[in-house]
């Protein structure tokens, strides 16, 4: 071997540890997509300038199949050894959500990898006829390898769609067989654009003062979310399953309920939410009342009256409405008092009951969320007077509306899990609450389509009422945001932007003033964002 070989195979090293990195990076923002492949092209489509660093790759191939000298071969290198550490960098970034190496993601990696090798392999009969060693020829094929691997990914999931299906089939069955053998359990259906994760905590608190009760934990509201959680936590002791259900497409909804088969179901809200893939409201309302279609003819579905796009919905079995604004619902609460310090509100019931509620959890739209949750537990059986102590005892959802004290004069807002337009509105209107240096920080709500630089906009002017201080995360996603504060003549000399969250609470922190500090944390962008 000569010399320049030696740099062809050190490269060639380079090279195959920049493909490991760069595959674990693509495998990361895959899963955090969904292994949705439209989701993940239009995501590179999105983010191509995160990864154009791999252009290097393509210029990299053209240097090794245009001559081999030893000035080019060690230019090579270098351009390896920076994509090698940019995506290095990559892999050391603090996750919010890591990769978790399911099987799934196993079996993924394993077709990657034999397509890695398959198409390095097609760089040898096709270099034949011209003057390449073999090291040569290795370093070509795998640095094209890597230039396309973001592809790959996709192509992998393409591949192995009919062994995942197979699979998941496996697993639905079997969390069908266990359903089965619980032939008197009711299954609650929960979605909604916005709410509903609130409402399935609420719910569950509230029905176990007289029942047994199991929920999905955390955000389990996708297909395999739910059988996993039939599959690892349902035992014939339990009388309820509450199910959240997820949806980003027309008939994700129908896939769960054609699982769980749910007895009674309620729709918490429907807005402007993940407009991207759904492209229209009206498609949302279609998804969200999958539940209501898929209930059986006894079944009952409660709905919030106040939502304009619920409200109106005719040709419903069993509608039981619930609500703050619209007198014509069957529970509704009436005599609010919010503060700084919790909700009061009296629930008046279908049959003109009047009971007075008091919970610590802030602002309205948390009382929407708890009459829905007393609508199902008191039409379930539960008196609404054994309902006044489990609803004291509410605790805030983590990451929605939850307080965290940091020392004596900071009180941190979390509403990190927000990212739609009503709940961000609900949360300015929560900060408005609190009497001393009200600060919010944000990177803005995604996902909202074309619409998504007018909500944000919307945003901006609402903040500029509520927030004396803004620190925006993400200056070119933010930008909506930052038009919509400086219509409303907000001073630009409290606006701050980075791009690091880090940075943003330390400034939050570092604001000096003689009052307690309450900073809102809104929304909190995924690390594919």
């Amino acid at each position: 071997m000569e010399f320049i070989d030696y740099i062809y195979l050190v490269n060639l090293i380079v090279v195959i540890l920049s493909f490991i990195f760069v595959l674990r990076y693509n495998l990361h923002m895959f899963q955090l997509n969904g292994y949705k492949n439209k989701v993940h092209l239009r995501w590179l489509k999105i983010n191509r300038q995160k990864q154009a660093i791999l252009v290097i790759f393509l210029v990299s191939a053209v240097l090794a199949a245009v001559a081999r000298i030893f000035a080019l071969a060690l230019l090579m290198l270098i351009g390896s050894f920076i994509v090698l550490l940019y995506y290095y960098i990559l892999s050391k970034a603090k996750a919010k959500k890591k990769l978790v190496y399911t099987n799934r993601v196993k079996r993924l990696i394993a077709t990657n990898l034999i397509l890695a090798v398959i198409l390095t392999g097609l760089i040898f009969p096709a270099t034949t006829l011209t003057d390449f060693t073999f090291i040569r020829k290795a370093v070509l094929g795998a640095t094209l390898v890597n230039l396309i691997e973001p592809l790959l990914v996709i192509l992998s999931n393409i591949l192995n769609k009919p062994i995942e299906k197979s699979i998941n089939n496996y697993y639905i069955n079997d969390a069908k067989k266990i359903l089965k053998q619980c032939p008197n359990l009711l299954v609650i259906g929960i979605t909604g654009s916005y709410g509903k994760t609130s409402v399935k905590h609420f719910l569950s608190a509230l029905l176990q003062a007289k029942y047994n009760v199991l929920m999905t934990p955390e955000s389990y509201n996708t297909p395999m979310g739910v059988v996993k959680t039939i599959r690892s936590g349902l035992k014939p002791v339990y009388d309820i399953f509450v199910c959240e259900m997820g949806a980003r497409n027309i008939g994700d909804i129908k896939e769960i309920c054609d699982i769980v088969s749910p007895t009674h179901g309620i729709i918490t809200s429907i807005g402007p939410q993940h407009l991207e893939s759904f492209k229209t409201i009206d498609n949302i309302i279609k998804t969200k009342f999958e539940l209501a279609d898929a209930l059986p003819k006894e079944g009952l579905i409660f709905l919030n009256g106040d939502n304009e796009y619920i409200k109106n919905k005719e040709g419903l079995n069993h509608p039981i409405y619930y609500g703050i604004d619209n007198p014509n619902v069957d529970y509704r609460a009436v005599d609010i008092t919010v503060s700084s310090k919790g909700t009061e509100f009296t629930v008046i019931s279908p049959k003109k009951e009047e009971v007075r509620f008091q919970t610590k959890l802030l602002g309205r739209h948390n009382v929407v969320n708890i009459v829905g949750a007393i609508a199902v537990s008191n039409t379930l059986g539960i008196p609404l007077e054994d309902l006044i102590i489990p609803v004291r005892r509410l605790q805030p959802v983590q990451h929605r509306l939850q307080l965290i004290e940091k020392g004596s004069n900071i009180t941190i807002i979390d509403d990190a899990f927000n990212s739609n337009p009503a709940g961000s509105k609900a949360a300015l209107d929560t900060l408005a609450l609190f009497d001393g240096l009200r600060i919010l920080i944000t990177p803005g709500m995604v996902e909202l389509g074309d619409k998504e630089d007018y909500y944000n906009k919307e945003f901006g002017r609402q903040a500029a009422v509520s927030c004396d201080y803004v620190i925006l995360v993400g200056k070119r996603q933010t930008q909506a945001i930052r038009e919509g504060l400086i219509s409303e003549g907000f001073d630009e000399s409290k606006l701050y932007i980075t791009d690091y969250f880090d940075d943003a609470i330390n400034h939050a922190y570092n604001i000096h003033t003689d009052k307690h500090k309450y900073i809102l944390l809104e929304n909190d962008l995924p690390d594919n964002y």
